[in-house]
């Protein structure tokens, strides 16, 4: 963050403009809470004296309803389909810029002068290799480990090895750690990759753009020359463009809270990247494509898409809709530009991609899916893309987490600049047994006899 932003940065509480009248229906006690007021977006009331003043906790699951920190890195409006990095939308970024860009932007601020520029990408190409030791460290896993797996474990073993980077209270070290966690990230994933495929590991070529030294990692072999496709290089760009930040999802809210216990960088990183594994989050994508293998051909389509009506039927039409977004994706517009690009670019012939084009055409004139505004998200098109340029599927997340990484570093570095930051600690609503008096194993019976495994985890073992 540069002064002239440090300066300009509004603490919340300064921001205070009008209040709420909390009141006890039972007793009839009244408390004033203090709203808050951001730059734009729906007004916040302020309950951090809530229990002090009243002895009561609010109740949020999944804290869909709950600021856990003030930002000034991301802003969406899922009603209108905005969503701006640093203020700027994001379907300019990923037209006129490029990653290291937005890179730049979502760390400092500000997007970078020709000079900024050259120095970042300078300071970026220097930390792309890996330690030899590290790269040794890829042979303990199996091949047929899920990438993501060893992402997670190669990530947090960085912190084994540079030490130098690991004091987070040294504004010095926690910048190097940022340069060096978004300069090996694509080498890291490459290697993973090319890990399952025993094929030899590949050292960077710092000539090369981000994208297109990620592209040259991931496909090229020692034995031939790899020529990068300028179409396909900026395809990746923009994919990892539109993954960079999205606000507070839950790797983001994981690497703040690891964050706040003051974890080293490579630690949350790794925190944020487990988070993101998880299909509900990062694996959308393949869902899609795994939704599109289930249809098959496309004499099916409008069936699946008359089970997708169907409220008691399962199938959901994944890459559809979103769940932050109401009305549509502001990236799956790039996106879908990108792909009808790299699908004309390669010429695929691929009865999959063919399906996922014939699929989105009738969607967009059904008219259930118009009125829902169930429209193709970003989800729908990087599926198809990361497919047309040979990735297979358990790489996709992978992508996400490269392109994901800075936004979880700038989250990372907003909150140690915050006056605001302590330590992660959600509260709860207690639902178990009250206070009760311990007894000896000899003298204790149950009504019910249940296995511990069912008692545990409401199932039942395999052999019961």
């Amino acid at each position: 963050m540069t002064e002239a932003t440090q300066r300009k940065r509004v603490e919340p509480a300064q921001s205070v403009r009008h209040s709420f009248t909390f009141t006890d229906n039972e007793t009839g006690e009244s408390w004033e809470l203090p709203t808050i007021h951001g730059s734009i977006g729906p007004k916040v009331i302020d309950i951090r004296k809530l229990y002090e003043q009243s002895g009561v906790f609010t109740y949020d699951p999944g804290f869909t309803s709950t600021a856990s920190c003030s930002s000034e890195i991301t802003y969406i409006d899922g009603d209108k389909g905005i969503l701006l990095h640093r203020g700027y939308p994001i379907d300019q970024l990923a037209e006129k810029t490029d990653f290291m860009d937005v890179c730049y932007l979502l760390l400092h601020g500000e997007l970078p002068s020709p000079e900024e520029k050259s120095d970042f990408d300078t300071n970026i190409n220097q930390h792309t290799m890996l330690h030899e030791q590290l790269v040794r460290f890829y042979s303990g896993f199996v091949r047929s480990a899920h990438p993501m797996a060893i992402m997670v474990g190669v990530v947090g073993a960085l912190s084994a090895f540079y030490h130098d980077s690991t004091n987070i209270k040294d504004p010095m070290q926690r910048m190097v750690a940022a340069h060096r966690l978004i300069a090996k990230m694509p080498t890291i994933g490459a290697y993973a990759f090319k890990y399952s495929l025993g094929q030899p590991f590949l050292y960077p070529e710092n000539k090369l753009s981000y994208s297109e030294n990620l592209l040259r990692l991931m496909f090229a072999v020692p034995t031939e020359d790899y020529e990068i496709n300028p179409v396909l290089a900026r395809a990746l760009d923009r994919i990892l463009i539109l993954h960079a930040d999205h606000e507070q999802n839950a790797s983001t809210s994981t690497v703040r809270l690891a964050g706040s216990s003051q974890a080293n960088p490579f630690a949350r990183i790794a925190a944020g990247i487990a988070s993101l594994w998880g299909p509900a989050h990062g694996g959308a994508n393949e869902a899609v494509l795994n939704m599109l293998d289930e249809i098959g051909t496309r004499d099916r389509i409008s069936k699946y898409l008359g089970k997708a009506q169907d409220p008691q039927d399962k199938f959901r039409l994944m890459g559809f809709g979103h769940r932050v977004y109401k009305n549509h994706d502001p990236r799956a517009k790039v996106m879908r530009v990108t792909c009808h690009e790299v699908l004309n670019e390669l010429g695929v012939q691929d009865s999959t991609l063919e399906l996922a084009m014939e699929l989105e055409r009738i969607a967009l004139e059904d008219d259930y899916f118009v009125e829902k505004k169930l429209y193709p998200n970003v989800d729908f098109y990087s599926g198809i893309i990361l497919r047309a340029l040979g990735f297979p599927t358990n790489m996709f997340t992978v992508l996400f987490s490269i392109g994901r990484t800075v936004g979880w570093i700038a989250h990372w570095k907003e909150m140690l600049e915050s006056s605001e930051s302590k330590i992660g600690r959600p509260r709860q609503l207690y639902v178990g047994n009250e206070s009760r008096d311990f007894t000896a194993v000899a003298q204790r019976a149950h009504t019910e006899k249940k296995s511990s495994w069912s008692w545990l985890w409401g199932g039942k073992r395999n052999s019961e």
